[in-house]
């Protein structure tokens, strides 16, 4: 296979999967959860953070362990496989959630979103495999910019169901669309192979190179000091993801057609920041890039706070989804740059264990001052904290392309 066809396939695995993450995580079961099943009572904030931190420390407890016995055995689509099912059927089954069906609605949730999250950690590892490092910004790029894409042609799916109420017909919308577009790569991308001894034991396999890399953690300084950057900085971006819609419905009395139009808006400047962002970080490096988003991050979350119409939350939407396109394709590319290539996919797993550990905290933090205060007000200033303490820890990091 060629290698555009690899990246081309690749990319398509974005183009399926951001169907769930923008219904059922950020637009319409998030809000359906907190204004139907919960009534629209303030305590639907608490439940719903509760819900995507619980998911998030199941994904950073097995993250790392995974990716280990993954790099082991070469088995990454094997697992990748796995999840992306576990996740399809929880979704799908998203859709029996009726009005006060709090805990069921919250269990499918989480077995969804540690599915979803869970297989990226071995998707991300597949970038150094299909292309060379000059290029992983760019393509990087692609494969969020095609994500992007991908949300906007499933809005348009889900439009005419949204305009009669049918909202939750729209859950099994986003578990077909993952699955069909999800098929290109299971069926035509390959494992880079290499032989092995069967263990006696995978998981020991897994635990044992984990430890190792703890132990060790102390050779890999620049990449430490970039992952807690990546923490602090990424808490802001996941909090944002998972509670734009209800702060959009709740605060600012958005419809759902007038949040559809909102994440349209989010979803086609998130191209432009994943593309041309991931362009220009080819150029001028991964940090500078990283750094340039988080300034347009705390820019982002200073206007939302003072928004008081509609029409200027349109504005906050521009700039997060320029932001977020670009913070989230830039820090998978210069991960990609700064591990080593044996030990890539257990690396990825460390990736994804201080992303979505650092995804337990800024929900929490959210909910609780919104269900406290009663004011959403209060909860999204919180971010811009997350947002700083990201940036002044990114400046001690090395760019591998500014080392002499």
């Amino acid at each position: 296979m060629s290698s555009k066809l690899k990246i081309f396939v690749w990319t398509l695995f974005d183009f399926a999967n951001t169907s769930y993450s923008m219904i059922i995580v950020t637009f319409l079961y998030a809000v359906y959860f907190k204004q139907t099943v919960n009534e629209g009572k303030p305590i639907g904030d608490l439940y719903w953070s509760l819900g995507t931190s619980i998911a998030m420390l199941i994904t950073a407890i097995i993250s790392p362990v995974l990716g280990a016995i993954a790099d082991y055995s070469a088995g990454k689509k094997r697992f990748l496989l796995f999840f992306t099912l576990q996740c399809i059927l929880a979704t799908a089954l998203l859709t029996f959630v009726e009005k006060g069906n709090v805990l069921s609605g919250l269990i499918l949730f989480i077995i969804a979103n540690v599915g979803f999250e869970a297989g990226l950690v071995f998707y991300d590892a597949f970038l150094p495999e299909i292309t060379s490092p000059k290029n992983y910004g760019r393509v990087s790029g692609y494969g969020f910019g095609m994500g992007y894409v991908g949300s906007l042609v499933c809005l348009a799916f889900v439009y005419p169901f949204i305009q009669s109420g049918q909202i939750k017909i729209t859950f099994l919308i986003a578990a077909v669309f993952f699955m069909v577009f999800s098929l290109p790569l299971f069926l035509k991308l390959h494992d880079t192979r290499k032989i092995v001894e069967a263990p006696t034991s995978y998981l020991r396999i897994g635990f044992k190179r984990v430890f190792w890399t703890l132990k060790h953690i102390k050779n890999y300084k620049n990449l430490s000091l970039f992952l807690l950057s990546y923490f602090f900085y990424i808490e802001g971006v996941n909090t944002v993801i998972f509670f734009s819609g209800n702060y959009a419905s709740s605060t600012l009395h958005f419809s759902n057609i007038e949040l559809l139009i909102f994440f349209i808006t989010v979803q086609t400047t998130a191209i432009l920041g994943s593309v041309v962002l991931g362009i220009v970080a080819d150029s001028i490096g991964q940090k500078r890039t990283i750094m340039i988003s988080l300034v347009i991050w705390l820019m982002t979350i200073l206007l939302a706070y003072f928004t008081q119409q509609k029409e200027m939350f349109y504005v906050v939407g521009l700039l997060a989804g320029i932001a977020m396109g670009s913070s989230q394709s830039t820090s998978r590319s210069f991960m990609s740059k700064l591990t080593p290539d044996e030990k890539k996919t257990e690396l990825f797993g460390f990736y994804s264990f201080f992303g979505k550990s650092s995804a337990i905290l800024g929900p929490l933090v959210f909910g609780y001052i919104s269900y406290v205060t009663g004011n959403q007000r209060y909860a999204i200033s919180s971010i811009a904290f997350f947002f700083l303490i990201g940036l002044l820890i990114l400046f001690k990091v090395k760019d591998p392309e500014t080392v002499t």
